[in-house]
């Protein structure tokens, strides 16, 4: 079993809400920041833009600073991955309507059912589970300290 590399987008309104994608495995669910896989000889920033548009519809962004990092195995693999490794990088933009490029029978075939823009106090105040699971502590002091000098690992 092999882990995949990915990346991974906290995309950030003005007013500092967040974007996050709900993945359903069946036997849990878990709201996390947009992203995915990389293709073989695809950047991060290529994937980025990609998945972007394909989750949530937005195109064109610009790329922030790389400031998280991830490693976490699955709890059940999927295909022929057991795990994967995340970069997570910052995308500032405006808030904009939540529109996939992709069909829900598409998303679905990627574990996607949901998508919503989230205030940081949504998600401290709620009992869903997030990947990181202290997802709104993470962006809370991302949003009132800015990005560290380097990527920090943030755990499951």
């Amino acid at each position: 079993m092999r882990i995949r590399d990915a990346v991974r987008a906290i995309v950030l309104d003005p007013d500092d809400r967040t974007v996050l994608v709900l993945f359903d495995f069946g036997r849990r669910t878990v709201w996390a920041t947009p992203g995915g896989g990389t293709n073989p000889g695809e950047s991060d920033e290529e994937a980025l833009r990609r998945e972007l548009a394909e989750e949530v519809g937005l195109e064109g962004p610009e790329i922030g600073p790389h400031v998280w990092i991830r490693e976490h195995l699955f709890q059940d693999p999927l295909g022929d991955y057991a795990g994967q490794r995340e970069r997570y990088y910052v995308v500032r933009t405006d808030r904009f309507e939540l529109k996939p490029h992709l069909s829900p029978e598409q998303l679905r075939e990627e574990y996607v059912t949901g998508v919503r823009w989230w205030t940081i106090d949504e998600i401290e105040a709620s009992r869903e589970t997030f990947a990181p699971a202290d997802l709104g502590d993470r962006l809370r002091a991302l949003v009132t300290q800015g990005a560290p000098d380097e990527p920090i690992e943030v755990g499951v």
